[in-house]
């Protein structure tokens, strides 16, 4: 069990994309913090909003991949593509289930005045523009970017 932990503590590909992950998440609440001048712990650890963490996430590890394994390394390949998946995800389908959120939303409310119907809200914030996908996808290639050469990989 402590060679396991040693192991999770020096894996600097794992650390690379986690730190990219947890910045964007601060970032994310600054930002949300600065626009609506409330609090929200829930956008800590919530979707949607600027930047991506979900890319940050998978871009850090991608480039961490790159810098260790080498851009020609079959590693890196299936990262590229799980990154270009997540990407996509993240500023088509979920951005698209948010919009239909949103509708969905102001349907229930303006048929709520006429008829009963449970009170039911969804949550609209899913997905992201593409600039927050670009945003979130700098943020994690700089973050590995520095921590690998912190590490001296």
């Amino acid at each position: 069990m402590a060679e396991l932990i040693f192991q999770l503590m020096n894996n600097t590909i794992l650390f690379s994309a986690l730190f990219a992950w947890f910045l964007a998440q601060v970032l994310k609440t600054l930002f949300d913090f600065i626009s609506s001048k409330e609090f929200s712990l829930e956008r800590m650890f919530g979707s949607g909003g600027m930047p991506s963490s979900h890319t940050a996430l998978v871009v850090g590890m991608t480039t961490a991949i790159a810098m260790r394994e080498g851009a020609d390394s079959t590693l890196f390949a299936i990262a590229f593509v799980f990154s270009s998946v997540v990407m996509y995800d993240a500023a088509g389908i979920r951005r698209a289930a948010g919009s239909h959120a949103r509708v969905l939303n102001q349907i229930i409310k303006e048929l709520k005045v006429n008829h009963t119907v449970h009170q039911i809200t969804l949550k609209e914030l899913l997905g992201h523009t593409p600039i927050e996908v670009l945003v979130g996808g700098l943020l994690g290639f700089t973050t590995a970017y520095v921590f690998c050469k912190m590490m001296f990989i």
